[in-house]
């Protein structure tokens, strides 16, 4: 084969994995499935299933709803941060002892309750909050080893969730309701082909691919028993949700200095225009159970344990509409991950609450699919939280820091073998009214 006609193939089969790539980004699951929507429940590793006594309830266990005997509003904000994340190459590819290095990263991510009573038994909460994300941003794009699979990519969720509560007996709640998913996705890489004249890889385009913003609907389920004044239990489900993305792929062309090659990539890839792409994203179901013990009246204990389905997602497609020979079907094959959490409070209570915690979080991710694109890893995450109860206003704040496995990838499905090391601290302020 002519070289000519390798580089026309090399082009079009990185255009193929290119369109392929963003969407698979946000399904790697735990690491970027966001937990953290309220500062007393962070405060606690997030086990907090059993008691759900404060507006995040409508988050952790919507039974906790029917509980509310008043009208309350909370907001706040969780700072999630990224730091020390590297990668080092094992080779072959890329060379053993290659580098590079994500931007730090700070995205404050909102979150707002509203819990109003119906009448004696019945209650309205309304949650707004973004319970998945993702943002990877490599430094250096134009020389970073792992250009031409992602040098930055994102993913953006917002849930409008409107529940119902309604308190069967006195200690006794069940709650349900909508989840309305608001979701985008974006991808930014290079695009590569042979150079015959310098006998090398050259960058011959830079690509973004961008969604529409598009809605997906489920639904959530919760039950909340105090079984005592001691102990309680709680048991939460968050289903399983589709969105459907149409959005475009637009390629900028990179000129090599090999004015042959430029012009045989010019006639093969379509630059300066949008390119249609279609294709989905399926979130995963969850399932809590928490238990809360009081071994003493102002102290309180939970362990929770999560359960997250992602064993769903067993194979990526993504349609061209325009471009039917470019369709892509990718086998995958992920896998259910359990969560555990333990929480400790106390000064229950009282005005005064001091809250500590641990999560151990089981990555869903196989090795071989590590990548730029997403280095996802098990991590084990330590909380401190303080909050105090005035008459007409409530403040929690929460402080985790998450130390992830470092996470060797020897056998990748892209040709891109390392070994990946990051941390995080998470920071949380909740005001309620």
């Amino acid at each position: 084969m002519s070289d000519k006609k390798t580089s026309i193939w090399t082009a079009a089969a990185a255009l193929a994995v290119l369109l392929a790539a963003p969407l698979a980004a946000p399904l790697y699951g735990a690491g970027f499935a966001l937990y953290e929507h309220g500062a007393k429940a962070m405060g606690l590793a997030g086990a907090f299933t059993a008691q759900a006594d404060d507006p995040s309830a409508l988050f952790h266990n919507v039974g906790g709803l029917a509980f509310f005997e008043e009208r309350e509003v909370a907001a706040g904000f969780t700072l999630v941060t990224s730091h020390d994340e590297s990668f080092v190459g094992l080779g072959p590819g890329p060379a053993e002892g290659t580098t590079g290095t994500l931007e730090s990263l700070a995205e404050p991510l909102p979150h707002l309750y509203w819990i109003e009573p119906l009448g004696r038994s019945w209650r309205f909460g309304l949650a707004i909050n973004s319970t998945f994300g993702l943002k990877t941003d490599w430094e250096d794009p134009d020389r970073f080893a792992g250009r031409y699979i992602n040098t930055e990519a994102s993913l953006f969720v917002a849930d409008l969730n409107p529940n119902l509560g309604v308190q069967l007996t006195d200690n006794l709640g069940i709650g349900f309701g909508a989840i309305l998913r608001f979701s985008e996705v974006e991808l930014n890489r290079r695009i590569p082909s042979f150079d015959p004249l310098s006998l090398s890889i050259v960058d011959v385009a830079a690509a973004r691919l961008a969604s529409d913003l598009d809605t997906g609907l489920g639904f959530q389920v919760g039950i909340l028993h105090r079984a005592s004044p001691n102990f309680s239990w709680g048991l939460a489900y968050r289903s399983r949700l589709t969105v459907d993305y149409g959005g475009t792929a637009r390629f900028t062309q990179i000129l090599t200095g090999n004015p042959a090659l430029d012009q045989l990539i010019g006639a093969t890839l379509p630059f300066d225009r949008d390119l249609p792409v279609e294709t989905e994203i399926e979130f995963p179901d969850t399932a809590t159970l928490g238990l809360a013990f009081s071994p003493t009246p102002s102290t309180l204990v939970e362990l929770d344990l999560n359960w997250a389905g992602w064993s769903s997602f067993e194979t990526l497609r993504i349609t061209f509409p325009t471009f039917p020979p470019l369709d892509f079907l990718r086998a995958e094959n992920w896998e259910d991950v359990y969560n555990y959490r333990l929480g400790v409070l106390l000064g229950r209570g009282g005005v005064t609450e001091l809250r500590f915690g641990v999560v151990w979080d089981e990555s869903p991710q196989p090795t071989e699919a590590v990548s730029p694109l997403l280095p996802d890893a098990d991590r084990v995450g330590y909380t401190f939280g303080w909050g105090r109860r005035g008459d007409r206003l409530a403040v929690d704040l929460s402080v985790m820091y998450l130390d992830f496995d470092p996470r060797t990838n020897d056998r990748s499905i892209d040709g891109f073998n390392g070994t990946y090391s990051q941390t995080g601290w998470l920071l949380a302020a909740t005001f309620g009214f």
